[in-house]
């Protein structure tokens, strides 16, 4: 089997590629996908769903939707991948330069989304990464203690920049997302990556919602299990990593 979904028809590229990984989210991936298409009225812009083998109708509704939301694409997993492998099969199908990723539970306001991709629009090309910071977040007392000793574990492990990598609303540089090793659970160490290619990231404060439909599909045992092993893999590519400085063609 090949890596990628078959190619799209040759069509105008446009300037932001949106992709949301959605799992069992029957009820809400379609108002999400209206709240993107809303964002981004009047922009050059696609937006990508990806359906993770869901068991539910979440597939058929994003189908529905495709008749009246005409930037919408839809791909889907026949096996169950995980939320990073189907950012992967999103951004490998995306056409634009700038993707934008958003989970798709809706707990990502996408009225913030534009806002990413427009800082990393103008910046210079040297930073690869605007990751989204939950100001407010919105989740227990239990998962906001978790995260917020992970992520202070996984900066000083890693000597990354990043305060929240869990935030979903990202944007970033194609281009240099498709250098990066990839692994599972790669979402939640972008930054540390982008910065082991010799980029830089920067960061702007988002909102966040309470969910409104459907259950979190992990648990902190869960997140804390994989981060263990995810947090050696990832020490191990810092330490066999080398840049070769200023490269030159003649």
């Amino acid at each position: 089997m090949i890596d990628s979904p078959a190619s799209t028809p040759d069509i105008s590229v446009p300037d932001i590629s949106v992709v949301v990984p959605v799992h069992d989210e029957s009820g809400a991936a379609v108002p999400l996908a209206r709240e993107i298409a809303e964002a981004f009225a009047g922009r050059s812009y696609e937006m990508i769903f990806v359906n993770d083998a869901s068991r539910d109708t979440t597939l058929a509704e994003l189908q529905a939707a495709m008749a009246d939301l005409p930037a919408l694409r839809v791909l889907s997993h026949s096996t169950n991948a995980g939320q990073s492998r189907a950012v992967r099969t999103g951004v490998l199908a995306a056409r634009a330069p700038i993707v934008v990723t958003l989970d798709g539970d809706g707990q990502n306001p996408p009225a913030d989304a534009p806002r990413l991709a427009d800082a990393l629009i103008a910046a210079p090309a040297n930073v690869a990464l605007v990751g989204g910071v939950r100001a407010k977040r919105q989740d227990t007392n239990a998962k906001r203690q978790a995260s917020l000793w992970a992520n202070r574990i996984r900066k000083k492990l890693l000597s990354d920049d990043a305060d929240d990598t869990g935030c979903g609303l990202k944007a970033f540089r194609r281009d240099v997302f498709l250098r990066l090793p990839y692994f599972d659970h790669i979402h939640r160490y972008l930054p540390a990556l982008m910065i082991r290619e010799g980029y830089e990231n920067r960061y702007l404060d988002v909102d966040h919602r309470h969910r409104e439909t459907g259950q979190s599909k992990y648990t902190n045992w869960g997140r804390l299990r994989a981060s263990f092993s995810d947090l050696l893999g990832v020490m191990w590519l810092k330490s066999r990593s080398r840049r070769p400085g200023a490269i030159s063609e003649f």
